[in-house]
């Protein structure tokens, strides 16, 4: 008997437009969010340290009203521009953190979702190579074999985490491309350290 389909399918529709309401106010969120969060980026590169850290509190508010918007939906909690949008804060907060030489924020502290932390915290591998990057080519190698570390340490503990993707979000393909930036930054920086070593010995020597 089907006498009771038009009601059932009523309801569901009804659900389905409550739930793609949901997800229209959801998406321009989660885009000013991913967009703060790049901001904030640039400017831990310019190190504007304190518009970086209000630019990611923006973000954060983005994010709260993602929560609320998603509340009765998991699914749209789930979906893939929200954990986009919680791995680019996790990078962009991880990444302010270790160039101020802060502890690292925990997901829980961020309110983001686990695999997207761990994403985030992969991507910032990358915003890491590129601050020493720019530190070489103002000569400046103080902190080389610091952020150096903190790069391997990032791999080392991704590595570790030898769970499906379905679980970790993809983490293995961003594990994957870390490896690759981890050789071409120690690459570099031995080279710029045994460049400057030598100019250092040429300046040392007596003039012929």
């Amino acid at each position: 008997m089907t006498d009771n389909l038009d009601p059932i399918a009523n309801e569901i529709r009804q659900s389905f437009i409550a739930k793609d309401a949901a997800r229209e106010r959801v998406l321009p969120l989660c885009r000013e969010a991913i967009r703060h969060c790049s901001n904030a980026i640039r400017a831990v590169h310019r190190q504007q340290f304190d518009q970086a850290s209000e630019l990611l509190m923006s973000a954060r508010q983005l994010l709260d009203k993602v929560e609320q918007a998603t509340a009765e939906y998991p699914e749209l909690s789930s979906s893939g521009l929200v954990r986009d949008s919680q791995k680019e804060f996790a990078e962009g907060s991880t990444t302010l953190a270790m160039i101020t030489r802060q502890p690292l924020p925990t997901p829980t502290e961020l309110r983001v979702d686990q695999a997207a932390y761990l994403n985030g915290l992969g991507e910032a591998v990358g915003e890491l190579r590129r601050y020493l990057l720019d530190s070489i080519r103002r000569g400046d190698l103080s902190r080389g074999e610091e952020i150096l570390t903190m790069m391997d340490d990032i791999y080392n503990t991704l590595f570790a985490m030898d769970f499906p993707d379905a679980i970790t979000g993809g983490l293995r393909h961003t594990t994957d491309a870390i490896r690759g930036i981890l050789e071409r930054t120690r690459s570099d920086l031995t080279l710029a350290i045994s460049q400057k070593d030598l100019e250092e010995k040429l300046k040392s020597q007596p003039p012929k």
